[in-house]
């Protein structure tokens, strides 16, 4: 052997493999003849047509055997055995037993283990043991149904590739039940039935719809996994994430990064770094910059943020059908009409009540309130009236020295299209009002106690008229009014808390040190005691009584 056959030799040990040792063996025919018309260079084989090549065998009903060449050419019937997983049939065989290469063409079927592939050309390369077909593929599984343009399939690991005009179903007809893929490329493993959908595509799932550019669909468990922005529509709402991960059969899914859920119909959305969301059970979590927007308003969106945000529904399907939301630690809300903190919330649309516990503080225009809990009925995401419990506080700002306040235990203020009507105070009223005269000028000081008090409100938040059953009070004109009259005990202006803007409520700033409200004990009821003598005849006393 010369020195460049060897060098080549060592260089292609393959192809010099099938040149030499690699050869088309004729097993059976039921009529074998030459003619030179046809080809003069190949054998016709006719009837029951049988050939080996390495570990496959063929089979035909005529064939044009060129063994010179060690290739053929099959017809009628055509049968191609690769060990005992994969078969390969079709109407015409162009087989080259050099490069191991098999194009079949026409109701080509080829099947390996559970997987079966359709389509009229196929052309199947041995030696890299990979099937590439065109002019459109169909592959089915036990768990999905997939046709495209073109595409390729690797016995070896059982991955195939599909490309254009990619249609995926699963499960795989004829069942009911079924989510479908359409995109343009699709990897696909017919052993752990993953697909990789990659470029634009869409999933729809019966209710949901679904938009990626890069997703994992598991089909024996039903999980999606959706990376690149991907997007999700369902009966008016949207989800949306860099990442969202979905099962569709349980209906629970987590979303990451940049989240925004969008409730079309409820004119509501969630944004925040992480949701967690189950829609058979009616359950949503937002955490990591959570911020609820309610639009139901029109222009005037509100804007709150908590650490966390869970949402409930309860009676889910039915006309009577409601949500809970709980936002916990460090809440802030902004409206341009209103802005509130407090250290967490609980709303109801059963009946429309937000209850702020923990500190809250609540701002309309230049009006301040505060207690220790504060429960607001809305009517439209308006409110129709406010409920503030136990050291309760309303300050509206007249100038930077000058406030009227008014101080009790319980507070009620009724609103009407937004704007409040009447306050009604109860349980150590204290009142410091400063009324305007016709030139809307502060004149004096009228400070006020009382067991109750009404205060009736007209147009542009001007006081009509006051109301208590019994009350104490002194009149200070401004130049005379005492140092310490000018405020109420308890009086304190929160302005450097107040959300300003609807980034604002993303920077927590808490009541400075010693202004908080000091912790209200309930008194106890003193327990009744008995002594045995009057156990014995029924007789009750408390333990201050004398016994008789």
């Amino acid at each position: 052997m010369t020195i460049l056959a060897l060098v080549v030799s060592a260089l292609f040990p393959i192809t010099l493999r099938a040149q030499v040792e690699s050869r088309i063996h004729l097993l059976h025919s039921d009529r074998l003849f030459h003619d030179t018309d046809i080809d003069p260079r190949a054998q016709i084989l006719v009837g029951n047509v049988q050939f080996r090549h390495d570990d496959v065998l063929m089979f035909c009903d005529s064939a044009l055997f060129y063994e010179a060449s060690n290739s053929l050419d099959a017809y009628g019937n055509v049968r191609m055995n690769q060990g005992d997983t994969l078969s390969l049939a079709g109407d015409v065989l162009f087989y080259n037993g050099l490069d191991k290469l098999a194009r079949v063409r026409d109701n080509v079927v080829l099947v390996h283990g559970k997987t079966t592939l359709y389509t009229d050309s196929l052309d199947y390369d041995r030696l890299y043991n990979v099937g590439y077909f065109f002019e459109g593929g169909h592959l089915v599984t036990q768990d999905n149904d997939m046709t495209s343009d073109w595409g390729e399939y690797r016995p070896e690991t059982k991955v195939a590739v599909f490309n254009y005009n990619v249609h995926l179903v699963s499960p795989a007809p004829p069942q009911a039940a079924r989510t479908t893929l359409l995109t343009d490329t699709l990897y696909y493993n017919t052993v752990t039935s993953v697909a990789n959908a990659r470029g634009p595509s869409t999933i729809d799932d019966g209710g949901c719809h679904i938009y990626t550019e890069l997703g994992y669909m598991n089909s024996k468990n039903n999980d999606l996994t959706l990376l690149k922005r991907s997007e999700m529509s369902n009966n008016g709402k949207k989800l949306i994430g860099d990442s969202i991960v979905w099962n569709s059969v349980d209906s629970i899914g987590e979303a990451f990064g940049n989240v925004v859920y969008t409730d079309v119909l409820n004119k509501n959305a969630m944004t925040g770094n992480y949701c967690y969301y189950d829609d058979k059970a009616g359950y949503s979590l937002g955490t990591d910059s959570a911020c609820i927007l309610d639009f139901s308003q029109g222009a005037d969106t509100m804007y709150m943020h908590a650490d966390s945000i869970k949402m409930y529904t309860f009676d889910i399907k039915t006309d009577s059908a409601y949500r809970t939301m709980h936002a916990f630690h460090h809440v802030r809300m902004y409206r341009k009409d209103m802005q509130g903190v407090c250290d967490s919330l609980f709303y109801t649309t059963k009946d429309s009540m937000m209850i702020m516990y923990k500190d809250p503080i609540v701002w309309t225009g230049s009006q301040q309130l505060l207690g220790e809990e504060i429960q607001a009925f809305m009517n439209d995401s308006t409110i129709d009236s406010i409920y503030v419990l136990r050291q309760t506080l309303s300050c509206e700002r007249m100038d930077s020295l000058h406030y009227n306040q008014v101080a009790g235990h319980e507070m009620h203020s009724y609103m009407e299209n937004g704007e409040l009507k009447m306050t009604h105070v109860i349980g150590n009223v204290m009142v410091n009002y400063f009324p305007l005269d016709e030139d809307s000028l502060m004149v004096a000081m009228n400070h006020m106690e009382s067991t109750e008090m009404k205060m009736f409100m007209g147009d542009n938040r001007k006081i009509k008229k006051i109301w208590m059953p019994a009350a104490t009070g002194t009149f200070y004109p401004i130049p005379m009014i005492p140092a310490n009259m000018r405020f109420l005990e308890n009086f304190q202006w929160f302005d450097y808390v107040r959300p300003t803007s609807p980034q604002d409520i993303f920077v927590w700033r808490g009541k400075s040190k010693g202004t908080e409200l000091k912790k209200s004990v309930q008194r106890k009821v003193p327990l009744q005691k008995l002594n045995s003598k009057n156990k014995k005849h029924g007789i009750v006393q408390d333990s201050g009584a004398k016994e008789i």
